[in-house]
C-alpha cells in the first residue's frame, strides 16, 4: 500500500510533451489563412496583411501542437506552393465560400492540384470553407458538389468545417478533427501495431 501511494506521489512526473505536428496551409489571397491562424494563436488581428511567401505558427492546442506553415496565395506565389510541402504531416486548405466564380474555379483548381500532388495525396486534408458569416457564402454541400470532393478525394481522409473568423469555435472543431486524423495515422505507424 504505501508503495502505491509513494508512487501515485512521487512518479507522476511533468506531463508529456504535446505532439507536434508539421502541417502546410494554403488558398488562395483574400480566403483568411492568416486571419484564422492568428486568431487560433491569440494574436491581434488589427494589422493583417497578404502573406507573401511563406510564414509559419506555432498553433496551440489542448493535445498537440501544429507547426503551420502558411504560403501565399497570389497568383506569382502559387506556383512555388510545391517547393514547400516536403515534411508536411497534413494539408489545410482554406477557401473563400463566398468569392466570386473565378476565384471558386481557381480555388478548386488548385484544390485539385494539391489532393493529386504526390507529396501530399495521402496525406490527411482539412478543407475550411471560410467566410460562412457573409450572405454570398455557398452551403457545405453546394461546395462539396462543385469542388467534386467525394469523387476526388475518395479514399483520402479530409475533413470540410464551415467557418468564419466570427464563429471560432467552429474553426477549433475542425482543427481538432484534423488532430484525431493526424493521430490516427501516427498510431497507424507505430512499429509493432497491425
Amino acid at each position: 500500500m504505501d508503495y502505491l501511494c509513494f508512487r501515485a506521489f512521487c512518479c507522476k512526473g511533468p506531463p508529456s510533451p504535446r505532439t507536434e505536428y508539421d502541417v502546410v496551409c494554403v488558398g488562395l489571397t483574400g480566403s483568411g489563412k492568416s486571419s484564422l491562424l492568428t486568431q487560433l494563436c491569440s494574436e491581434s488581428t488589427d494589422s493583417i496583411i497578404p502573406t507573401t511567401g511563406f510564414s509559419i505558427k506555432a498553433v496551440p492546442f489542448q493535445n498537440a501542437i501544429l507547426n503551420v506553415k502558411e504560403l501565399g496565395g497570389a497568383d506569382n506565389i502559387r506556383k512555388y506552393w510545391s517547393r514547400y510541402y516536403q515534411g508536411s504531416q497534413g494539408v489545410v486548405f482554406v477557401l473563400d465560400s463566398a468569392s466570386s466564380e473565378d476565384d471558386l474555379e481557381t480555388a478548386r483548381n488548385e484544390l485539385h492540384s494539391a489532393l493529386q500532388h504526390p507529396q501530399l495525396c495521402t496525406l490527411p486534408f482539412l478543407i475550411l470553407a471560410n467566410h460562412q458569416d457573409k450572405p454570398a457564402a455557398r452551403s457545405l454541400q453546394e461546395i462539396k458538389k462543385y469542388f467534386e470532393l467525394e469523387p476526388l478525394a475518395r479514399g483520402q481522409r479530409w475533413i470540410l468545417q464551415p467557418c468564419s473568423v466570427e464563429n471560432m469555435d467552429a474553426v477549433r472543431e475542425g482543427f481538432n478533427q484534423f488532430i484525431s486524423l493526424l493521430e490516427e495515422i501516427d498510431q497507424e505507424h507505430i512499429p509493432g501495431r497491425i
